[in-house]
């Protein structure tokens, strides 16, 4: 070589890196989501089908005294979200069809079929007829459990994309 830098030929982004940036910087100059009709829209129907499922589970699977059949659907709400948003996380940025998905299923549908307002309320019947230890264990336990198969479902998520 003769005293002169190379010049190194120019590297061409990938069509597919393209197209997520210009979305990316499109969803920056828009309304922020959380105004945007068409994801309120998402959120709502989704909600509306967790809530329905949720009301379906507690009438099928009635419960005297403890109540399996919220703590049960707060733990697979639970885990089914790590795993839904580890996934979608993993898959790149929150735009477009992953938004969608995050919107409709993670926080509209699970958002609707768990129910800590329920958790609430138990807590309370439970401290009210007479078993306030149960009635904190229960709590604390669904808050704990909730916590730990979350993480949980983030893991096995991480497991299966590796």
């Amino acid at each position: 070589m003769t005293g002169k830098a190379r010049k190194s030929a120019p590297h061409a982004t990938p069509p597919h890196l393209t197209r997520e940036r210009d979305e990316i910087f499109r969803e920056a100059t828009k309304r922020p989501v959380h105004l945007r009709g068409r994801f309120i829209l998402l959120v709502f129907f989704g909600g509306t089908l967790g809530t329905a499922a949720r009301l379906g589970l507690s009438l099928l699977f009635p419960t005297d005294g403890l109540p399996t059949t919220i703590l049960a659907i707060n733990l697979a709400g639970a885990f089914i979200l790590g795993v839904l948003l580890e996934s979608l996380i993993r898959t790149g940025q929150d735009i477009g069809m992953r938004r969608a998905v995050r919107l409709f299923i993670g926080t509209g549908f699970f958002g609707g079929f768990t129910t800590y307002s329920a958790l609430a309320v138990d807590t309370v019947r439970l401290a009210e007829s007479g078993e306030p230890g149960i009635s904190v264990l229960y709590a604390a336990g669904s808050l704990v459990l909730g916590t730990l198969v979350a993480w949980l479902g983030i893991v096995c998520a991480r497991k299966a994309r590796q």
